[in-house]
């Protein structure tokens, strides 16, 4: 097992048994299949960590889709708010998201408290799989919230469209995609009604951050995964995409871990790049 610092974005689920019963502790389920959406506020429903609340990646950590947007917009800064607060969020909450096991879910919920300002939030390592396999209880019933006023706060770190294709043009920018390769390549497109990449992009699938175990690689294993890419922008801008903004975050996740941080989101992700036919689209490694 790895061990990372207290405040790494990072947590085991041995440290998180240590901190159940902590009145600051906010503990979120963050599951989903995009395959079946309503499956994870199911399998919430059935048994979750104790005292967990549920995020839904689509109404939650997601605007309605538009016919010119990704798939998984952001919400608006409102919205959000309004979600942690029936969640009894506050300042001093100590925030752990999971999921099923990778963290790719979980890892939207990091990086958009990460991106209102909100630095206690961590992401529970090999989610609910690794609590389960160290023996962690679960319960079904569904805690009692008592709601909380939560400002609303605008997201930083984020990078448009508009933006990307400039930067795509003027060749002054480091996208690295963290879908599966052969989505990346326009071989086995399953999800969006285009298949390929933005031109320039780099191929760096969010499964590569992970061990055979699902938990993210220790420090030094990230790090030389991602010093490459780190090099290569040398002052350009260095931003994460994926499908539709949600992939990315865990990328962005491994960059913290690598010692890498303030790469930016490209939320809307091909899936928004794709919505003007006159965008170019590359296909191929």
């Amino acid at each position: 097992m790895t061990t990372w610092p207290a405040d790494a974005p990072l947590l085991a689920a041995e440290s998180l048994q240590t901190l159940l019963g902590d009145p600051h502790l906010l503990v979120v389920d963050c599951r989903h299949d995009l395959a079946n959406p309503p499956i994870g506020r199911q399998a919430y429903a059935a048994s979750h960590i104790p005292g967990a609340v549920f995020a839904s990646i689509d109404e939650d950590l997601s605007a309605p889709r538009q016919p010119h947007t990704g798939r998984h917009p952001l919400p608006t800064p409102e919205h959000f708010a309004a979600a942690l607060g029936r969640w009894g969020f506050t300042a001093m909450s100590r925030v752990v998201a999971y999921d099923q096991d990778n963290g790719t879910w979980a890892s939207r919920l990091w990086w958009m408290l990460r991106a209102r300002g909100h630095l206690r939030v961590q992401v529970l390592d090999g989610g609910l799989a690794a609590w389960k396999a160290i023996g962690g209880s679960t319960e079904a019933m569904v805690p009692t919230i008592a709601p909380t006023r939560v400002e609303a706060r605008a997201f930083g770190g984020v990078i448009n469209t508009a933006d990307v294709a400039a930067m795509v043009t003027a060749g002054h920018v480091t996208l690295f995609d963290a879908r599966p390769a052969d989505r990346f390549a326009g071989r086995n497109e399953t999800v969006d009604p285009v298949a390929g990449h933005v031109p320039g992009a780099i191929s760096m699938p969010a499964a590569g951050n992970l061990g055979p175990d699902l938990r993210f690689l220790p420090a030094e294993a990230l790090r030389a995964r991602w010093s490459g890419i780190a090099t290569r922008a040398a002052g350009a801008p260095l931003v994460a995409m994926c499908g539709s903004g949600v992939s990315a975050c865990h990328n962005l996740l491994a960059l913290e871990l690598a010692g890498y941080p303030g790469a930016r989101l490209y939320v809307g992700s091909f899936s928004e790049w794709i919505t003007d036919p006159a965008r170019p689209v590359a296909t191929g490694e």
